[in-house]
């Protein structure tokens, strides 16, 4: 077994004003990543930009994340910050500025790469990763990622079939069938761990029901999926275990969306712990079943991978675990476990030829089956829906 967590936590109240010095230390010149109004409305920004001019660190803000970030995104930040000498990185908001945060950190730190260098494979080094990021800092404002304490970073990328990739030289692919083009979501091939996380509970009072609960589903996925896993040891299920009993204290409040202050800080916690948890084992195939629903259906990522908890737990290969899983969230049993996500998430529907394309797109890509201990085919994989 092995551990390995090396981002340093802090998670309190007026968080980034106490902790103003380290994040300062990470640097000279910071460029804070961030979406466009979220973090203005919770107050994370500010607290951010002031906590830099009070430690006499200059920085820039890219306030221009979208949901689900894309490479051109990453790559227009990426050009800033080389062009204004930033040599740190700080991601505020959800997990998508805090992904994108990261890849940032990889381009800048890498300026004579391309986006291609996103997804190259390499090996780390005995004097470590070939290809170093910037020093990342991280601040959640909402509490269904866990990227503060994870290495991933989850972009969009524009992919063509394959049929495409095999029949025509590459250097004529993007003129000849950019109408062919579609979107996936992918993380890229790097680890990059955030070297200091401020979890501050007050930034999810402007939180939305929906975004509540979607974000909420999401740390549950997470802590289920690194439990029922095939790296899954003793270790990373100290983190599974202790987030799966903490949602559950607060799943019917949830359920009715009576969540005040007591409530968040049970969701802020769990998320940081379903994030150290898939830090160690990845997640599994209810998030890789969600990425082509989200990227064509538009539905939020959290409530994607939600639908398809019910249909893993039921049919997952070793049932005592599954069941144990239920015990830890205090449900009686799958059946009773499904009301409530349908409930929680209300009825989706999925077109029969987009369920297809999921399914054979997850079936033929290993990375994404790896992570699940048994061996999985389209019939058994029909039974998730």
């Amino acid at each position: 077994m092995k551990l390995f967590m090396p981002t340093k936590v802090y998670s309190e109240k007026n968080c980034v004003e106490n902790h103003s010095r380290e994040l300062a230390a990470l640097g000279t010149k910071a460029l804070v990543v961030t979406g466009k109004h979220s973090s203005r409305i919770n107050g994370s920004l500010e607290d951010v930009t002031k906590a830099l001019e009070r430690e006499n660190i200059p920085y820039m803000v890219y306030d221009e994340i979208e949901e689900n970030p894309s490479v051109e995104t990453v790559m227009k930040a990426a050009s800033l910050g080389i062009t204004e000498g930033t040599d740190f990185v700080i991601g505020v908001g959800g997990g998508s500025p805090m992904d994108a945060s990261k890849a940032i950190a990889l381009m800048i730190a890498n300026p004579e790469h391309d986006e291609r260098l996103l997804y190259t494979r390499t090996q780390v080094s005995p004097d470590g990763p070939v290809y170093p990021a910037l020093p990342v800092a991280e601040i959640p404002t909402t509490a269904g990622t866990g990227s503060e304490v994870t290495p991933y970073a989850i972009l969009t990328k524009n992919v063509l079939p394959d049929i495409v990739l095999t029949t025509i030289p590459e250097a004529d692919v993007q003129a000849a069938f950019s109408h062919l083009e579609k979107k996936t979501k992918q993380s890229i091939s790097h680890s990059v761990f955030p070297a200091l996380a401020l979890v501050d509970v007050s930034y999810l009072q402007t939180a939305s029901r929906s975004g509540c609960i979607n974000t909420a589903v999401d740390t549950l996925a997470h802590l289920i999926e690194s439990h029922l896993n095939a790296n899954s040891t003793e270790y990373s299920r100290i983190y599974s275990e202790m987030g799966l009993r903490t949602w559950a204290r607060i799943k019917d409040k949830l359920l009715r969306y009576e969540i005040g202050e007591e409530e968040r800080q049970a969701l802020m916690r769990a998320c940081t712990l379903g994030g150290m948890a898939i830090a160690h084992t990845g997640t599994s195939l209810p998030h890789g079943l969600s990425y082509p629903v989200t990227c064509e259906m538009g539905l939020p990522h959290g409530k994607a991978v939600g639908i398809f908890l019910p249909g893993f737990i039921r049919n997952y290969g070793n049932q005592e675990e599954a069941m144990k899983v239920l015990s830890l969230l205090d449900f009686g049993g799958e059946q009773t476990f499904s009301e409530y996500i349908r409930q929680l998430l209300g009825e989706v529907s999925i077109a029969e030829d987009l369920w297809e394309r999921t399914m054979d797109e997850l079936l033929a890509n290993p990375a994404k089956l790896k992570n699940y201990p048994f061996m999985i085919d389209k019939e058994k994989l029909q039974r998730f829906r």
